[in-house]
């Protein structure tokens, strides 16, 4: 499964952009979303924005894998592939 993340951009170079993803900084290409703007939020996926999204989803989305991650424990977030029977949880579920 594939999963985006919203981030809010900070500043464009071209087709670049600096973002904030849960208080962290990363540069991000801008090769599929060209017409994002400082200010706009997207959802990025492996290094990419691929979509710009209005600020209440890309809240409310956060608010989501906030709320996701949440209900699992410190233990079960950070399992490697082969520890999943380890927790009595399938990750995948």
């Amino acid at each position: 499964m594939c999963l985006a993340i919203p981030a809010q951009i900070k500043s464009v170079r071209g087709l670049e952009a600096d973002v904030e993803i849960g208080g962290v900084g990363r540069s991000i290409s801008l090769w599929l979303t060209p017409e994002a703007q400082v200010g706009d939020y997207v959802y990025v996926h492996t290094g990419y924005s691929i979509s710009v999204v209005d600020e209440a989803e890309a809240l409310e989305s956060l608010r989501l894998l906030q709320e996701l991650a949440e209900s699992y424990s410190e233990d079960e977030l950070f399992l490697t592939s082969g520890d999943s029977t380890q927790s009595g949880r399938n990750p995948a579920q």
